[in-house]
C-alpha cells in the first residue's frame, strides 16, 4: 500500500509540475524549455549546452530544474532512462521510449514535447549533444526526432604529453615536472575548457595524461617529503589546476587516466639516496619500490576519480618477471593502501601498457589480485600505416582481448603524418573497423596527429603558433565519430564529411566532396610509404624527411624492425626482397615496392587537382585553406621524391647481382629526379613549417641523427641527398675508368684504450681466431673483421649472462668507446639489440645503430653485429641487460668507427656507392 501511495503521490506531483503536459498546443516561435529535474553534474552540464545551443540560435530559452512550465513553446525533458517522472512525462505525452545501452541515449517526440533519456548521466548528456549538433547543422531545432544510439567502444579517449621536444637540463627522457616554466599551458583553464569541450562534442569519455614520473608534482610523501620536485607555490598551483581539470572533465563525461612510466623515481629522491632517477637494467630495489607504492597510494588518496596507467616497460627492463612482481606487488598494493586510506573499496580503473611487457602474462598475474583492469597496445606502432594488420601482431591483440578484460587500440606518435595535416575519413574508419574486426578490441586511445612533444601547438610557423586542438579538427572528429560507430554506410559518410567540409570553408557540399578527396588521396601516401619502404614504425623514423639510399638498400644496418613488415603492412615485399625476386626471375607476392611507388604518385597529382578544384569556391577561412592546399603540394611531392629515389635504389640492387654498370646508370636519372622533387619540397615547407618533426633528440635516427636539434628540416637534408647523387655519379665514373674500379677505403686496426676494469666483469682475453668467447663453452671465433684483431677483450659466461645481466665498471682518464657484440638472433637467451622501439634510453651513449655488420663469425651461433658505446672520461657502469653478448673491448674516444657490412656471411655490400 506504501508504494502505491508513493507512486501516487509521483504522480499528483508531475501534473502539478507540468500542468501543460498531455495538452495540444501550439508551439510558439522561439520559444523553448528545457526541464531538468536530476541533480547529476553531466546531466546539468549537458541541459545548460543545450540551451546555450539554443539560445545562440535565437531561441528564448527557459531551463527549469521545478516549478510550473509554460503553455507555449517547445518543450524538451532532459533525464535518465529509470527516472519515474521522465517515464509518466513520456506517457502522458504519448511518447515511447526505447531502453539505450550504457553511455546511450533515446531521444523520442510528441507533438509539443521531446524526451531525451540517458541510459544513464552520460547518456542524456550525449543525448543533449546530438541535438545540438543536429541543431547547428540545420539551424533549427528539429520539429520531431526519433533516434537510439549508443558507443560501439567503451573507452574512446584522447591523450596530451605534459613531455617536451627537447630534454630538460640535467635530466633523462620522459623526466618533466609540472611548473608554468615547462608547462605553461597546463595552467590555462581556457584552453582546458576549450580542448574539453572539443572531447565531448566528439563523445569521448577518456583523457589519458602522459609523464614519466608526475607523483613528485602531485603528491607529498610524509616518509619521503624530499622527493617532491617542486616549490611550494608550484606544488598547490597543481593541486588546484588538477582538481579543476577532473572536476570539469567529469562534468563532461571524460574520465581523466594518469599515465606513468616503471620505474622512474623524481631526481631529488635520487640524488638523497645516490641513484638513478631511471636504469633499465637494475633489479627491483626495496627502496625504490617502498617509494613507487607509497606514492601512488598518495596519488589515490587525494585524486580518487582519477584513473591510472601504467607502462611497465621501457624505463625497467621489459619482459621477465621483474614485471609481474613490480605490477603485482607494488603498483596494485600502492592502489589497494590508497583505497583502503580512503575508506572505500571501488577499484579505479587500471590500464596496463603492452608495449615492451608480457602483458598476458602480467594480466594472468594480476587478475586474481584486481578486477578492474584494461590493457592497451599500439595499433600500428608510432604511425600509422594499414588498415589490415596481421601477423604476430594482430595475435598478441587478439590475445589481449580474449583476456576478458577491455583491449584499448593506441593510435601512437604518428611519426610518418607529422607535420602535415591529416584527414581521411575513408582510412581512419577502416581502421577503427579493423580494430573490432582483426584486434577484437573496443576502446581507443588518440594521440595528437602531429607535434606530440611540442603541444598544444602545430609546427606551422605562424605568428602566435596554431593550436592542435584547432588545426586539427578533422582528426579528432573522424576518430571520434568512429569509435562512436564505425559501422556507418560509406556513401553517407562522403555526403556527411562533403557538408561538413563545405561549411567550413564556404562552399556547397559538392564543392566540399573535393576538399574530402583531396584528404583521402593524400591520406594514402605516408601509410603505403612507411609500410613499404621504412625501417620502423618507430619514432626514430621521420618519414616526412626522406630516407638516404643506404637506408633503402640495406636496411637490416639500420635496425630494421620486423613487425612493420609482418603486421602493420598487408602481405607484399621490401625493396631488398623485390630486387632478389627480380634477378632470380621469381613472382612477385602483394603489394610491391614498384606498384607502391606508382600508386603514391597517383595519390598526390589527384589530391592536387581535387584541392585547386575546390579552390574557387572557397568564402571562408581562406587562410587555413591555402595552408590545407600547401599540405596536398608537400606530400605530392614526398610521394614523387620517394618514387623516384626507390626505382634508383632498384637499379642499384641489380647491379649489386649484374656487376653490369649500365643498371648504374640508370639509377643516376632516377636518382637526380627525386633529388629535385626533394628540392620541391624543402621550397614548399622552408616558409610555412618550423620543424619536420617535434621530438628533437638523439633518439632520431632514421634518415639522420638529431643530435641538439639538427636535421629537423627539409633544408638540413637536402645537402645530404645531393651528396648522395654527386657521391653515386663519382664513383660510377671511377667504375668507368680504365684503372680499374673503386675499392672502399683501407682498414684502420683499433688501437686499445687505457681503461682500468673494476668488478668482476669476467676474464682479459684478446680477440683472435680460435679464441673461445664464453668462459662455459666451447664456441671460438672462426672469422672477424681484420680491425678487431688483437683488441683486450672480456670472457664473460654465458649462463652469468643469462640468469644476472652483463654490467661493465670502468674507469677510465679520456673519453673512450666500447665495443659490444650482439648476436643476430631472436634467441630469448641472447641480449637484444639496443632499440628504441622498447627503450628510450637505447641510445644514450650512441649505441642504437650497427656499426660493423656480420663483424664475427662464432662456431656453431649466428654471426655478431658491433654496436659502439662512447662514454666520457671519467668512473663509468654500464649494464646491458639480461642475455649473451659480448665485451669486445674499448678503443679511444677520436678513433673512427666506420660503418659498413663486414660481408662475412658473404652478402655484397654496395653501399660504397654513395659514400
Amino acid at each position: 500500500m506504501k508504494k502505491i501511495a508513493y507512486l501516487f503521490s509521483i504522480c499528483l506531483g508531475l501534473v502539478f509540475l507540468f500542468p501543460n503536459i498531455g495538452r495540444a498546443r501550439q508551439a510558439g516561435k522561439g520559444k523553448v524549455t528545457i526541464v531538468r529535474l536530476n541533480s547529476h553534474v553531466r546531466v546539468k552540464f549537458g541541459a545548460e549546452k543545450l540551451a546555450g545551443a539554443l539560445r545562440a540560435k535565437g531561441y528564448e530559452v527557459s531551463l527549469l530544474t521545478q516549478g510550473r512550465a509554460p503553455l507555449t513553446g517547445r518543450t524538451i525533458l532532459v533525464g535518465v532512462y529509470g527516472e519515474k517522472w521522465l517515464w509518466h512525462s513520456a506517457d502522458i505525452n504519448h511518447i515511447w521510449l526505447n531502453k539505450p545501452k550504457k553511455e546511450g541515449f533515446s531521444i523520442s517526440s510528441g507533438k509539443t514535447t521531446s524526451v531525451v533519456a540517458g541510459a544513464d548521466a552520460s547518456g542524456t548528456l550525449y543525448g543533449c549533444m546530438e541535438i545540438i549538433e543536429r541543431l547547428n547543422q540545420a539551424g533549427t531545432l528539429p520539429a520531431s526526432l526519433t533516434l537510439t544510439d549508443q558507443p560501439e567502444m567503451v573507452l574512446r579517449g584522447t591523450c596530451i604529453g605534459l613531455q617536451k621536444p627537447v630534454y630538460l637540463p640535467g635530466r633523462g627522457v620522459y623526466e618533466y615536472p609540472y611548473t608554468p616554466a615547462t608547462f605553461p599551458w597546463f595552467y590555462d583553464k581556457a584552453l582546458w575548457i576549450k580542448y574539453l569541450d572539443m572531447m565531448v562534442e566528439n563523445r569521448y569519455n577518456s583523457l589519458y595524461l602522459w609523464n614519466g614520473h608526475p607523483f613528485a608534482s602531485l603528491v607529498r610523501l610524509k616518509d619521503y617529503p624530499y622527493a617532491v620536485e617542486v616549490d611550494e607555490a608550484t606544488f598547490k598551483k597543481n593541486e588546484e589546476i588538477f582538481r579543476f581539470l577532473t572536476r570539469e572533465a567529469d562534468k563532461r563525461g571524460i574520465w581523466v587516466i594518469q599515465m606513468f612510466y616503471n620505474i622512474i623515481v623524481s631526481k631529488p629522491f635520487a640524488e638523497k639516496n645516490n641513484l638513478k632517477t631511471q636504469d633499465r637494467n637494475r633489479p627491483i630495489v626495496p627502496l625504490i619500490a617502498d617509494y613507487t607504492r607509497k606514492s601512488i597510494a598518495a596519488f589515490v588518496e587525494k585524486y580518487p576519480n582519477v584513473g591510472l596507467m601504467v607502462a611497465l616497460g621501457e624505463a625497467m627492463e621489459g619482459v621477465g618477471n621483474d614485471d609481474i612482481e613490480w605490477f603485482t606487488k607494488t603498483i596494485i598494493p600502492g592502489v589497494k593502501d590508497g583505497l583502503k586510506a580512503l575508506g572505500k573499496t571501488d577499484e579505479p580503473p587500471i590500464v596496463l601498457r603492452a608495449h615492451d611487457t608480457d602483458a598476458p602474462a602480467v594480466m594472468k598475474a594480476a587478475l586474481p589480485l584486481y578486477k578492474n583492469l584494461y590493457t592497451e597496445a599500439k595499433f600500428n606502432g608510432e604511425a600509422l600505416t594499414t588498415y589490415e594488420p596481421r601477423g604476430p601482431w594482430a595475435d598478441l591483440h587478439r590475445t589481449l582481448s580474449r583476456i576478458g578484460t577491455v583491449q584499448i587500440e593506441n593510435v601512437h606518435i604518428l611519426a610518418n603524418l607529422e607535420p602535415f595535416r591529416y584527414g581521411s575519413a575513408d582510412f581512419i574508419q577502416r581502421s577503427v573497423k579493423a580494430m573490432h574486426s582483426v584486434y577484437e578490441a573496443n576502446g581507443l586511445h588518440l594521440y595528437p596527429q602531429s607535434s606530440y612533444w611540442d603541444w598544444p601547438y602545430t609546427a606551422d610557423n605562424v605568428p602566435g603558433r596554431i593550436l592542435q586542438v584547432d588545426r586539427d579538427w578533422m582528426w579528432y572528429k573522424t576518430w571520434g565519430r568512429y569509435a562512436w560507430n564505425a559501422q556507418r554506410d560509406r556513401v553517407g559518410e562522403i555526403a556527411y564529411w562533403s557538408d561538413q567540409l563545405g561549411a567550413r570553408y564556404g562552399c556547397e557540399p559538392a564543392k566540399g566532396r573535393l576538399i574530402l578527396d583531396a584528404y583521402e588521396e593524400a591520406g594514402e601516401i605516408s601509410p603505403k610509404l612507411l609500410r613499404r619502404y621504412g625501417i620502423t614504425d618507430g619514432n626514430r623514423q621521420t618519414l616526412t624527411l626522406g630516407m638516404l639510399m643506404t637506408q633503402l638498400i640495406s636496411p637490416n644496418k639500420f635496425g630494421l624492425f620486423p613487425l612493420l613488415y609482418n603486421s602493420e603492412a598487408p602481405e607484399g615485399e621490401m625493396i631488398i626482397e623485390y630486387a632478389e625476386k627480380q634477378w632470380k626471375k621469381q613472382p612477385h607476392v602483394g603489394e610491391t615496392p614498384v606498384r607502391v611507388a606508382a600508386e603514391v604518385e597517383a595519390h598526390g597529382k589527384k589530391a592536387i587537382k581535387a584541392i585547386n578544384d575546390a579552390l574557387p569556391f572557397v568564402t571562408r577561412d581562406k587562410t587555413e585553406f591555402e595552408r590545407l592546399r600547401n599540405d596536398m603540394y608537400c606530400q605530392a611531392a614526398l610521394a614523387d621524391f620517394y618514387a623516384e629515389k626507390v626505382r634508383a635504389a632498384l637499379q642499384v640492387l641489380r647491379f649489386k647481382y649484374s656487376d653490369d654498370i649500365a643498371d648504374l646508370e640508370k639509377a643516376f636519372p632516377l636518382l637526380q629526379k627525386s633529388v629535385a622533387h626533394f628540392r620541391e619540397l624543402t621550397g614548399l615547407t622552408e616558409k610555412t613549417y618550423l620543424y619536420a618533426n617535434s621530438m628533437q633528440t638523439s633518439q632520431r635516427k632514421i634518415p639522420m641523427r638529431g643530435v641538439d636539434g639538427t636535421y629537423k628540416e627539409w633544408r638540413e637534408m637536402l645537402p645530404v641527398y645531393e651528396k648522395e647523387l654527386g657521391n653515386l655519379r663519382r664513383n660510377i665514373d671511377s667504375l668507368k675508368n680504365a684503372k680499374g674500379a673503386v675499392t672502399q677505403s683501407a682498414v684502420v686496426a683499433f688501437k686499445n684504450a687505457t681503461v682500468t676494469l673494476t668488478g668482476a666483469a669476467g676474464e682479459k682475453i684478446t680477440l683472435s681466431t680460435g679464441e673461445r668467447v664464453f668462459g662455459d663453452t666451447a664456441a671460438v671465433i672462426t672469422g672477424m673483421v681484420p680491425e678487431l684483431r688483437g683488441l683486450a677483450a672480456v670472457r664473460t659466461n654465458a649462463a652469468k649472462q643469462e640468469a644476472d645481466g652483463t654490467i661493465v665498471n670502468f674507469t677510465c682518464t679520456a673519453p673512450v668507446k666500447l665495443l659490444v657484440g650482439y648476436f643476430n638472433t631472436r634467441d630469448q637467451r641472447y641480449l637484444k639489440a639496443p632499440r628504441l622501439e622498447n627503450d628510450a634510453n637505447a641510445n644514450e651513449f650512441g649505441q642504437d645503430e650497427i656499426r660493423i655488420a656480420n663483424a664475427l663469425v662464432i662456431s656453431g651461433l649466428t654471426p655478431v653485429n658491433v654496436h659502439v658505446f662512447s662514454v666520457s672520461a671519467g668512473t663509468h657502469s654500464i649494464s646491458l641487460g639480461r642475455g649473451r653478448c659480448l665485451v669486445l673491448g674499448f678503443i679511444p674516444g677520436t678513433q673512427a668507427v666506420k660503418t659498413y657490412d663486414a660481408a662475412l656471411t658473404n652478402e655484397r655490400d654496395v653501399d660504397w656507392l654513395f659514400n
